[in-house]
């Protein structure tokens, strides 16, 4: 199960250059695809990722329709981005796999390390930390497409130890990527990753599933940061950035330079101006969910605090579009 032409072509082409692979996190409400051509115009990464989505809503009579906004990928995107899937059922992620595979995905990728209550509540997310004939189940359940299947995951759910028995047992499943954010779920973001776990964690996959790619996530910031924790371990193949991206939206720039507030704020006009397509399509889309993005754009000018509650004050892009020109005027 292990071999994956999709994946040996990002992980061939970064190899070539001396490089992981660097993939932008999945993250709830932010990376759609308006986000994500956002990030491919400012620096783009090798693989991108949906925000993660229900498997069971995908295939509902009644939740299908609130899963369109999640699944979108436009004509422009590329890489076309990796859908993320959560659930807890072998039998969803079976159909939603069909039905991803119908809508041009080319892979698919399991969560199971989200924190969330709400997921947890549902016995999905890193709830599967706890139940590995689940996780199992959904692992094959996914693979009743003709996708990769990959898995993104945690060290463990309360105890850092409990990487012992559940990344060897993630391994035995002999997928083509295993994502590891070194943390637990109990550790949220709330400690430093625990990057002195990642020796014995290649040794791991070394033993267990040498084919099986390794991506590291966890309080890497930005491309060099990357680069470094790749030299440091080596046996890495692949850098995961998540929360990196909000104090730069250049994160993934191989040689970082100097971006003007201009620049930025240019950045933000052309997040609002996809985002108008994205909604003129009859796709839903509110923008209260925009508003936890100015904190990118606007910060590291005078009066940049003021700047951003004047932001947050707006109710449509148009209204955020003349606090932008203001800015931009007076910046």
């Amino acid at each position: 199960m292990t071999q994956s032409p999709y994946w040996n072509r990002i992980a061939e082409k970064a190899k070539k250059e001396g490089r992981p692979f660097f993939s932008l996190a999945p993250m709830e409400a932010v990376t759609g695809s308006v986000f994500r051509r956002v990030v491919m115009k400012a620096a783009a990464p090798d693989v991108f990722y949906t925000e993660f989505t229900n498997a069971l809503s995908i295939t509902h009579p009644k939740a299908k329709e609130a899963t369109k906004g999640r699944l979108y990928i436009d004509p422009e995107e590329d890489p076309k981005p990796i859908v993320q899937l959560w659930g807890n059922n072998g039998d969803d992620f079976a159909r939603a796999a069909k039905e991803v595979e119908k809508q041009g995905y080319e892979a698919i990728d399991i969560n199971t390390g989200c924190p969330d209550i709400a997921v947890i509540k549902n016995h999905s997310g890193s709830d599967l930390i706890r139940h590995f004939d689940r996780t199992e189940e959904v692992i094959e359940g996914a693979r009743q497409s003709n996708l990769p299947v990959t898995v993104k995951t945690r060290i463990g759910y309360s105890e850092v130890d409990e990487y012992k028995t559940w990344i060897p047992f993630l391994l035995e499943q002999q997928v083509p990527v295993l994502t590891v954010h070194v943390r637990t779920k109990e550790e949220m973001s709330n400690v430093p990753a625990h990057y002195e776990l990642i020796d014995d964690i290649v040794k791991m996959r070394d033993e267990i599933a040498p084919d099986t790619l390794l991506q590291i996530n966890g309080d890497i910031m930005d491309y060099q940061a990357g680069i470094q924790l790749y030299h440091e371990h080596p046996g890495i193949d692949g850098i995961m950035i998540g929360r990196g991206i909000f104090t730069n939206p250049y994160a993934f720039e191989p040689i970082p330079k100097e971006h003007s507030t201009h620049e930025l704020l240019n950045l933000l006009r052309y997040q609002l101006d996809l985002y108008d397509e994205f909604v003129a399509k009859g796709i839903p889309g509110h923008f209260a969910p925009l508003q936890r993005f100015f904190k990118i754009y606007v910060r590291g000018m005078k009066g940049a605090s003021a700047a951003r509650n004047d932001l947050m004050q707006t109710k449509t892009t148009d209204d955020a579009r003349a606090v932008i020109d203001r800015i931009d005027v007076n910046k």
